[in-house]
């Protein structure tokens, strides 16, 4: 075993009464498992594949310590001895496979979406429904005393430590901060009465489960809101919680009603690593850096410039339940790396479904969608090597079939050959090599720059027809004008706009091209945390500072024809940043609109019953796609197994989760 590459990542971690196998903590996420019906086992395969992967420290989803802190009335809670019994089958399966795990605890305060919300100010977040009640002194204590028994409970289930949620705008950060705090007693008021809830909750549960018991606490150390904490105050609050009893510092990142992105892939890689590395002088205990770190030398970088002791990754433990694994053999080229797209598991998170991943839909369906050894040997064709063609490919490979991948192209990879070169979306480069990368070692033998015929795959035993989609050209008089481009051509072809353009269409592809035509050249991180009034001092309150916001040079319209909302692109938790991006950048959004003709004055439309005429240099066009399949029907006349998937089953939105899932979903069935 080759470790040299990343001898920080992969060093030992001495916490004194126990010893974590490296530097890597798998953050905590939300999979919708902890409330469903057999979701206990099914998470016990989830993070016992992260374990054999090589895990130093996974800690759970969050559980409630009581019914008032729950997330949503059926949120799960950790507050009894059959709790704690239901979880041994969690903790058993993780320390068979030699990894540690902690139990988030985590009380939603204003957060919580039901009528019994309490936090320390009956003061309402600007996202949610409810009002909280404000706690009375003798609640406080209650809730203090709940977070300890349920730590009692977690070590008699069998866990190695607690993680106390002390970040994201959670209950315990609305007692330490003035936004959430207006109390005039023993907690609230000054700074040291506000900090003495966390205070006296670290205390509590190192009383109740003795010396040899792992407690992380997750502190906000950025909050980026308005009246947030200092650098000053969080630097006093870390050492005292150290002084209390905390074994591991864990970061946060901005509250959830913050208004700019920390965790979207259009945040820089480790974006938020000064952060930890403004406070690792001032304590002695291990301390954790988290956001957006992907890749073991990332990793690595960060650990090596003593940013921190330790990384958390939560997401990309999604995509890879190998990562260290492979980094440990040297095999970072084998990791299938979180794109941070967020589309299968927060935003599915968001509105209740199951977590997953965009990039390994075998994420948290470990004991459901498996790719079982094939019973005989078939041979197999998929047509098409975008995202959908290849996952079907791999996993088809992956059971034993004999697979053939014909693309027409001379490169792999479809629209995410697109996806990539979009400013914030350079991510989707990482798939494309991951996928290359699994289709060599798995034997599929790969035909690039072949179109294939009818007859040529008469000899299969099965055909995937995944050949994607092409953009839909509206019926719009003098659309082909020299004016006029599509979306795949301007990409694929870089094609020089003029500083005019209307961007015809505002779904997922429009935002993307409008983004895009107006990103700012050779943006640093300084830039882009200065862009979003990120304050690197810490000096004003919650990190944040008055700004001037880039302004594109370019004039960009961005159109659709429905009314309403627009601007936000496919993404559940990602779309306002779209939105506020194109804001920023002055780009003009209309709706309701009627494209009446292109000529040499421009784009003649229709808005509100007005007619207008935009002057402008380029017309975009992205206003949806149309499937490709010209093989299908007649394979079908030839009584031959077909099946179509991807785009060219259902064109649509782009939407690679579905896509990918498809195809994954469809080898495992073959």
């Amino acid at each position: 075993m080759d470790d040299k590459s990343y001898p920080h990542l992969l060093a030992p971690l001495d916490l004194g009464f126990t010893q974590l196998r490296n530097r890597v903590l798998m953050g905590s996420m939300h999979t919708g498992l902890e409330e469903s019906r057999d979701g206990f086992k099914k998470l016990a395969a989830f993070y016992a594949a992260r374990a054999k992967g090589g895990v130093g420290l996974i800690v759970t989803g969050g559980f409630s310590p009581n019914f008032r802190g729950r997330l949503h009335p059926l949120s799960a809670e950790f507050s009894s001895g059959r709790a704690a019994r239901a979880h041994r089958v969690i903790t058993d399966a993780v320390h068979q496979e030699g990894g540690k795990i902690a139990l988030q605890l985590l009380h939603a305060g204003r957060y919580a979406m039901h009528p019994f919300a309490v936090s320390a100010s009956a003061i309402k977040s600007p996202i949610s429904k409810f009002t909280p009640k404000e706690m009375s002194a003798r609640q406080i204590k209650k809730t203090i005393e709940a977070f300890a028994r349920s730590s009692e409970l977690a070590r008699e289930a069998g866990y190695d430590g607690v993680e106390l949620m002390g970040s994201e705008g959670y209950l315990i950060n609305q007692f330490i901060c003035k936004r959430s705090n207006h109390r005039y007693d023993e907690w609230g008021g000054s700074y040291e009465n506000r900090m003495r809830f966390p205070l006296e909750l670290v205390k509590a549960v190192r009383a109740r489960v003795g010396r040899d018991f792992i407690i992380v606490f997750r502190l906000s150390m950025l909050d980026l809101v308005e009246q947030g904490s200092t650098h000053e105050e969080v630097v006093l609050l870390a050492k005292q919680l150290e002084q209390a009893g905390v074994t591991i510092l864990n970061t946060g990142i901005g509250w959830h009603e913050a208004r700019i992105p920390t965790i979207a892939t259009q945040v820089p890689r480790a974006a938020f690593a000064w952060v930890t590395e403004k406070l690792k002088s001032e304590i002695s205990i291990p301390l954790v850096t988290c956001n957006r770190i992907n890749t073991p030398q990332v990793a690595e970088d960060i650990l090596s410039s003593h940013q921190a002791d330790m990384v958390s990754m939560a997401r990309p433990f999604l995509a890879d339940p190998d990562f260290v694994v492979k980094a440990e053999q040297d095999r970072a080229d084998d990791i299938n790396t979180c794109i941070g797209c967020n589309q299968a598991c927060l935003d599915h998170v968001f509105v209740g479904k199951r977590a997953s991943c965009l990039v390994n839909p075998q994420a948290c369906y470990e004991t459901e969608l498996v790719l079982s050894p094939a019973v005989s040997q078939r041979r197999i064709a998929v047509v098409g090597a975008g995202p959908a063609g290849m996952a079907t490919a791999v996993a088809a490979a992956e059971r034993g079939f004999n697979v053939d991948l014909f693309e027409k192209n001379d490169y792999l990879g479809g629209q995410f050959n697109l996806a990539m070169q979009i400013p914030g979306k350079e991510e989707f480069r990482e798939t494309i090599r991951y996928f290359s990368r699994r289709l060599e070692q798995t034997g599929v033998n790969v035909k690039l720059g072949q179109a294939v015929s009818v007859d040529e795959l008469g000899s299969y035993d099965e055909v995937i027809v995944a050949t994607g989609v092409q953009p839909r050209r509206p019926p719009i008089p003098g659309i082909d004008h020299e004016k006029v481009v599509d979306y795949q051509t301007l990409i694929r072809d870089k094609v020089e706009l003029g500083l005019r353009v209307a961007v015809i269409g505002a779904g997922g592809i429009g935002v993307d091209v409008s983004t895009m035509l107006t990103e700012p050249e050779h943006q640093s991180l300084d830039d882009w945390l200065k862009d979003w009034g990120i304050d690197k001092s810490i000096e004003h309150a919650g990190g944040l500072y008055p700004h001037e916001e880039y302004v594109s040079q370019r004039q960009v319209w961005l159109m659709q024809r429905r009314p309403g909302k627009m601007g936000k692109g496919p993404g559940k938790t990602t779309g306002w940043i779209h939105k506020k991006v194109l804001e920023k950048r002055g780009v003009e959004l209309l709706s309701g609109v009627s494209y009446d003709k292109v000529d040499d004055q421009g784009l003649h439309i229709t808005v509100e019953g007005q007619s207008r005429v935009l002057d402008v240099d380029h017309i975009v066009l992205c206003a949806g796609q149309t499937s490709v399949d010209e093989l299908s029907d007649a394979l079908k006349a030839k009584n031959m197994n077909v099946h179509v998937i991807g785009g060219a089953d259902v064109a649509g939105e782009v939407d690679a989760k579905r896509v990918i899932r498809q195809g994954v979903e469809l080898a495992a069935k073959l």
